[in-house]
């Protein structure tokens, strides 16, 4: 004999306990510090030139880890194609990013550790992020921070649904953080590094997701071919 609450009902109650830790693994997003300024943000175009950039990459989580070298072909100002390639000569994959669409054909492996598209644009330091009626912004010594969202009158804190928290230093985009119910879901950060022209670090804080990205070199070019950039369906 079942009990009141039927098969249904414990399926609800288990799925209300993960959402409910789920939700406690992510850390409360903090207030925004600094004096309020005009919420004006920088050009949101990133990187002006064709580039190839080559990189190492590792990622985690809590049942799987990897690790190789990868490439990204960047085309301003809105193409992106993401090569990885795993360690030991293995296969990898590949992701076609254009605009705010996203492809990633065949292995699921890319598509486990990419962050979503505002992200994944944030890491070349592009600004796209969705519509939102509200902007937020203040400055704390030499880095201005934004919320984008619906923020009733106040900052991601108290913001309706998603928001976007945005840090700039030195003129360009340094971190940005997706936010749900005031916690900090998953962000992105950019900094320079010892061994590398510069790092990025993806976490998505509840499932435990980790890529972290060392830029090794960078190399200006004049354009790609365009094949790289045709869907698998060849549209």
């Amino acid at each position: 004999m079942r009990g009141a609450w039927g098969g249904g009902g414990v399926r609800a109650l288990a799925w209300l306990v993960m959402a409910w830790m789920g939700a406690a693994c992510a850390p409360a997003v903090a207030p925004l510090a600094g004096a309020p300024v005009a919420a004006l943000l920088p050009p949101a175009d990133g990187p002006v030139r064709t580039q190839l950039i080559r990189f190492t990459w590792r990622y985690q989580d809590e049942t799987f880890e990897a690790g190789g070298d990868g490439a990204v072909r960047s085309a301003p100002p809105e193409r992106a194609r993401l090569d990885f390639f795993l360690a030991n000569g293995l296969a990898g994959g590949y992701a076609i990013l254009v605009g705010d669409s996203l492809e990633v054909p065949g292995i699921d492996l890319v598509r486990r550790f990419l962050p979503p598209v505002p992200l994944l644009w944030a890491t070349l330091g592009r600004r796209v992020v969705p519509p939102a009626p509200d902007t937020v912004a203040r400055m704390a010594g030499d880095t201005l921070r934004a919320d984008i969202g619906t923020l009733r009158g106040a900052d991601a804190a108290g913001a309706d649904g998603r928001a976007w928290r945005l840090h700039y230093a030195r003129g360009g985009l340094v971190r940005m953080e997706r936010i749900e119910g005031g916690r900090v879901v998953e962000w992105i950060r950019r900094e320079s590094a010892s061994g590398a022209l510069w790092r990025l670090h993806y976490v998505h804080e509840r499932s435990k997701r980790r890529l972290t990205i060392a830029v090794t070199d960078t190399t200006t070019v004049e354009g790609f071919d365009e094949g790289i950039w045709r869907r698998p369906s060849g549209r």
